[in-house]
């Protein structure tokens, strides 16, 4: 399997591809990565070094590998954060030339906007770009709580709005959504749920909360489950197995003591998740 993968990018930590690259890779996929900023490290340590790429840079890296004639064997397209409406038109670009190449590709887009307790984080132009441009493209989406409710203008505080917020979501265009993150008046204070919902329904995995931010989770989540999706079609699998990986490798690097994701130390998580959490449709 090969999947295209279009996201930033650190020297040290784990967000965007530094994140999303090698579980992929450790599950056997090929990964193809583009960057969309080369940061000395994320952003949340307050001071970083590096460039945010043009998106015309985008364009042309992505052009010289479709000159390698490899597009027709690209399984999917990957997306993360943006860092502006004009790098995500790039982005738009090259998952429409793969689709063109191979009409059974799938563009997963990871609509990088904010999160809980932290806002918006990106530019002003990409919240509208991802609910007018990017979401209508995507056949598969992976939202945070936070960013639902800013895509589908709705509040999600129970499961029924939740519901109500996905039903929203998907007319924005992607027949297949995640919900990285969800926490309701439904959820035990020490569990936090993970949503999935497409043609086959709607599932939900709950696991044990790991009360620590983790930066870059939301990326190896998106990662894992598209993976699987492209693998096995069924949102119910994918949604269990992303949600076992990610606990897992969050549980380790809690055990660590790190801030990082401990991505090399919890490796066989992405393969044989040390524990497993089932799918119930809700």
């Amino acid at each position: 399997m090969n999947i295209l993968s279009i996201q930033s990018h650190v020297a040290y930590g784990h967000v965007g591809n530094a994140a999303a690259v090698f579980p992929m890779q450790r599950m056997g996929v090929d990964v193809w990565p583009i960057l969309t900023v080369q940061f000395s490290n994320h952003t949340g340590y307050g001071d970083w070094t590096g460039p945010v790429f043009e998106g015309a840079m985008i364009s042309e890296i992505a052009r010289g590998v479709e000159a390698r004639g490899v597009f027709p064997q690209c399984d999917g397209v990957l997306s993360g954060y943006a860092g502006s409406a004009a790098i995500g038109d790039a982005i738009l670009d090259v998952a429409a030339r793969v689709r063109a190449a191979n009409p059974g590709a799938l563009y997963c887009c990871d609509p990088v906007i904010g999160d809980v307790g932290r806002g918006v984080f990106v530019r002003p132009d990409v919240p509208e770009f991802m609910r007018r441009q990017a979401m209508p493209a995507a056949d598969v989406a992976t939202p945070n709580q936070f960013e639902l409710e800013l895509l589908s203008g709705c509040s999600v505080a129970s499961m029924a709005e939740a519901r109500e917020a996905i039903r929203i979501a998907h007319g924005l265009g992607p027949s297949i959504l995640l919900i990285t993150s969800l926490h309701t008046a439904e959820t035990p204070d020490d569990c936090i749920d993970m949503v999935a919902s497409g043609p086959e329904g709607v599932w939900g995995v709950r696991t044990p909360r790991i009360d620590r931010y983790f930066t870059g989770a939301g990326d190896v989540t998106a990662a894992l489950f598209f993976t699987h999706y492209l693998r096995e079609r069924s949102i119910a699998s994918a949604v269990s197995a992303a949600a076992s990986s990610v606990h897992g490798l969050l549980a380790a690097t809690a055990a660590s003591g790190q801030s990082e994701l401990q991505l090399v130390l919890a490796q066989e998580e992405f393969v044989a998740p040390s524990r497993i959490f089932e799918a119930t449709q809700l």
